[in-house]
């Protein structure tokens, strides 16, 4: 069974009330604390779990681990971060947040995992499911899909 215009246009004009939502979100992070959406995203998984390594948080934000590392150092350059490499092993660096990551936090409207990230956290087990049924279908009618765009923030796309 096929879409009938009117559905196909409603569809749409709800992913539009969808990505401006997320845009004017970003938009409000970045006017109140100067850095992205993303990352006060990882600034909170940071003051949840300090100490995290950069594998953990990448994972946290459900990001690829060099997406998740050039985000740290874009925010340590920023002094909002600090990395501490482990006495024992050095190999071993954790993250924690700075007198001024906490002050840009406070600054953050909420949610700081963001509005969409927030709002599907939200929804029932068996929505989730169907609406990951229903946007792999409609990936698959798209031409000029990149895979790789599902690890990042989306902010960077």
């Amino acid at each position: 069974m096929t879409a009938t215009s009117d559905d196909a246009r409603e569809a749409l004009r709800q992913f539009r009330v969808i990505f401006g939502a997320v845009r004017q979100h970003f938009q409000a992070v970045e006017k109140a604390c100067g850095v992205s959406g993303a990352q006060i995203w990882a600034m909170a998984a940071l003051r949840q779990t300090p100490g995290m390594k950069v594998t953990e948080l990448a994972q946290a934000l459900s990001v690829h681990a060099s997406t998740a590392s050039n985000l740290l150092d874009k925010i340590e350059k920023s002094g909002l971060i600090r990395r501490e490499r482990n006495a024992a092993d050095q190999r071993v660096v954790r993250l924690y947040l700075t007198d001024a990551g906490e002050k840009a936090l406070a600054h953050a409207p909420q949610p700081l995992n963001g509005i969409l990230t927030h709002a599907l956290d939200q929804l029932p087990g068996e929505v989730l499911a169907r609406l990951n049924q229903d946007l792999a279908a409609l990936i698959d009618h798209m031409d000029s899909v990149n895979a790789q765009d599902a690890q990042k923030p989306l902010s960077e796309i």
